[in-house]
């Protein structure tokens, strides 16, 4: 609850513990077993910040965070809790104004971003790429920004590899060697990704993430709700959306200093999905974002069942702390709990440790930092309830919240633009047209070719025949000719024959 300019979360005794909210933006951890009732906190904090006009975004796993668009429930039980923080007065059951996202595009706006917004690195993280894969990725990413080509969905990217692949020897002096195995290797898990969603999560329109920062008209931060519950059955791929997203904030924002209020709160819930598996430099970037967001005026805040999910780096940068139940049942479970007491500023009327395996549903430790920005003693406390309601939507409800979102006309429709696949497309149809023209061209020579051979072969045979047909006209020529001399020669005779018997007579 927003109370006298503060993020009001519950009450110790009589006291009032709450963030102030232009230390919001120092982050926070929201941690405790499960069924302690970290699920409750998130939401009044929440509501709290939406209250103070402070645009939110929190991740749904289970389904039932989309509730705050609807008033709560009364009942006997929060009647109780509603009279035992004096809340009788000020007190009112009313929705929050809610805008419900799904990457797959089935519980809320498609919520999509494109593969060279991702970037090769985090993209590698998502495909679990190895440090070779992921320096080849990183060069086709050169490539394609080299040649002007848009890389917007898994099939530019795809075409891409496939296009390198096959003109690696074009590439290798320029840019380095790349063997077509590990570009093999790439275009499988490319395949992997595409069946775990990413051909819903990349495409267009893209995400403007400034359409986070709206308020309604009584100024209430709108609650951007992500419906997680299909997502994180693919952890690597939720990990990596959350960290994409915090990057982007990163970006867009100016610097802010430390303002009255946070311009957003980011709320990260499994938050050690984030980390498990994480490289060293994957780390060391979620570390910088973690500390260098603070001055762009936005706070993150790590839901998790033990403080021990998150890497001490991380866990060094949250100032606002808010500790459900541990339970301690393992010597790994105990020495996590030890942890988390000590991380606490002690506070003289009990001990911590002893305190925190003991806490009922609702309670939690809580320190929250003051107007210096000092860590405050723990105090245990009761969380506030949420005014909004503590349960899932019906699907009408939920249409009908999506329906009536400005932003429906702005994303709930993909478009598929010009990009590289459509390049390669064309480019590959052109090569395919101008090596069909060359074989055609080959095929047609060829065939020239062998029509001149056959017609060089058949004038040769011509003047051949021409030839034999001149030698036997010859060969005929010189037998007459042969046969007139011997008829000549015979008729001379005979004439003389006859002169010479007249003669002697």
């Amino acid at each position: 609850m927003y109370n006298e300019d503060k993020i009001w979360i519950g009450q110790s005794g009589e006291e009032k513990v709450c963030i102030i909210p232009k230390m919001a933006n120092r982050h926070g951890l929201i941690a405790g077993a499960t069924g302690t009732g970290k699920t409750i906190t998130l939401k009044v904090l929440a509501e709290s910040f939406s209250d103070a006009g402070v645009p939110v975004f929190l991740a749904d796993a289970k389904g039932d965070l989309a509730g705050m668009c609807r008033p709560g429930d009364d009942s006997e039980n929060m009647q109780k809790r509603i009279q035992k923080f004096g809340l009788q007065d000020i007190w009112s059951y009313h929705a929050y104004p809610t805008a419900l996202w799904d990457v797959y595009g089935e519980q809320g706006h498609p919520l999509r971003t494109t593969i060279s917004e991702m970037g090769p690195m985090l993209l590698a993280k998502l495909m679990g790429l190895n440090d070779t894969q992921s320096d080849i990725l990183s060069i086709v990413f050169r490539i394609a920004d080299d040649a002007g080509l848009l890389l917007i969905d898994i099939k530019d990217l795809r075409s891409m590899l496939t296009y390198v692949g096959e003109h690696t020897a074009d590439y290798v002096t320029k840019y380095g060697n790349m063997t077509k195995q590990s570009i093999g290797a790439i275009v499988r898990t490319l395949i992997n990704l595409e069946e775990q969603g990413g051909n819903f999560f990349f495409g267009e329109p893209a995400l403007d993430i400034r359409d986070w920062f709206r308020t309604d008209e009584n100024a209430r931060g709108y609650i951007n709700i992500l419906a997680a519950d299909k997502l994180m059955n693919y952890p690597e791929m939720y990990g990596t959306f959350m960290l994409w997203m915090m990057s982007e904030l990163f970006e867009i924002l100016p610097e802010a200093g430390d303002a009255e209020k946070p311009e957003m709160v980011f709320f990260f819930d499994e938050a050690h999905m984030l980390f498990d598996s994480a490289s060293r430099e994957l780390l060391q970037k979620i570390e910088q974002v973690v500390k260098l967001i603070r001055s762009k005026g936005v706070g993150i805040y790590f839901i998790t069942q033990s403080p021990s999910d998150i890497p001490d780096e991380i866990l060094g940068q949250l100032g606002n702390r808010i500790q459900h139940a541990l339970r301690a049942y393992t010597p790994a479970e105990q020495k996590a709990l030890k942890a988390a007491a000590g991380s606490f500023r002690e506070n003289p009327d009990f001990k911590t440790i002893d305190v925190l395996p003991i806490l009922g549903v609702g309670e939690a430790l809580i320190s929250v930092l003051d107007e210096e920005g000092r860590p405050g003693i723990v105090k245990q406390c009761k969380v506030l309830c949420p005014q909004s309601r503590m349960g899932a939507v019906t699907e009408e409800e939920r249409r009908s919240v999506i329906a009536g979102d400005v932003m429906a006309s702005k994303y709930d429709e993909s478009i598929d633009r010009d990009s590289a696949y459509e390049f390669l497309s064309r480019k590959a149809a052109e090569e395919q047209k101008e090596k069909a023209e060359a074989e055609t061209a080959k095929e047609k020579a060829k065939a020239e070719a062998a029509a001149a051979k056959e017609k060089a072969k058949a004038e040769a045979a011509a003047r051949k025949e021409e030839e034999r047909r001149e030698r036997e006209r010859e060969r005929a020529r010189r037998e007459m000719m042969r046969g007139v001399s011997k008829v000549a020669t015979s008729v001379g005779t005979q004439l003389v024959r006859g002169i010479l018997k007249n003669l002697t007579k």
